[in-house]
């Protein structure tokens, strides 16, 4: 089984968090979060191998201090497009499973993707991770890679279900708190600041003084 992660540009990344990060703060914190996806999937024992969905040099580089493979996109065209572009490459390789994973879900862990690994039945078979209000897919395996057609979205789970019963596969749900975190409002960046882990994501909410600043906004509020 591979993990692929589609990843946009860095620079102008996490816009919907305009409104509490500046440009330069989205970047570091987007850079600190795929690091973070990066080292849990490096971890992860049951995994062949990682791929970056990308055109972004910062991410390539990225990658390649993790022994990520980067598979090319010539033109940014959104999370659907680059999952499918991964799963085509890989696929002509003879991958027969392909776990797929944004980079912004910071507190995930190899244990989540080992759980994850392991809830998968034999194919045809689908298994997934929602977003914890239940609206995105926030992980998902697919066996064969393209045996399901993704649709990625702000309202994509119980559609990504529906998917897979259409081709009569029943999905296998796995909820999981750490994977269930995507960072995309300024709700979630608040959730992520008041989680006990440590990860780099965290580390850089705290150094750079972005956490006390949003606490003190919420308190003023």
């Amino acid at each position: 089984m591979w993990a692929i992660i589609p990843v946009k540009n860095l620079t102008g990344a996490k816009q919907r968090l305009s409104a509490v990060l500046n440009p330069q703060e989205r970047y570091d914190l987007y850079h600190a979060m795929l690091t973070d996806v990066l080292f849990a999937l490096a971890d992860t024992p049951t995994l062949n191998g990682i791929a970056l969905i990308t055109r972004d040099t910062e991410a390539k580089q990225l990658a390649a201090k993790f022994g990520a493979e980067i598979i090319t996109e010539a033109e940014n065209n959104g999370q659907t497009s680059a999952v499918h572009r991964g799963i085509v490459e890989l696929m002509a390789r003879g991958v027969k499973s392909i776990l797929q994973v944004p980079g912004d879900v910071p507190l995930a862990t190899a244990a989540e993707f080992s759980q994850v690994i392991a809830a998968h039945l034999p194919a045809p078979a689908m298994t997934i991770v929602p977003a914890r209000d239940q609206q995105g897919s926030n992980c998902i395996v697919c066996s064969p890679p393209n045996s399901v057609a993704l649709r990625f979205g702000d309202n994509s789970f119980f559609p990504h279900l529906e998917a897979a019963r259409q081709v009569n596969i029943e999905p296998t749900v796995v909820p999981l708190p750490g994977l269930g975190l995507d960072i995309d409002s300024p709700a979630d960046l608040k959730v992520l600041i008041g989680q006990p882990a440590e990860t780099l994501s965290q580390t850089y909410l705290a150094e750079s003084g972005i956490a006390a600043r949003l606490q003190q906004e919420q308190k003023s509020a």
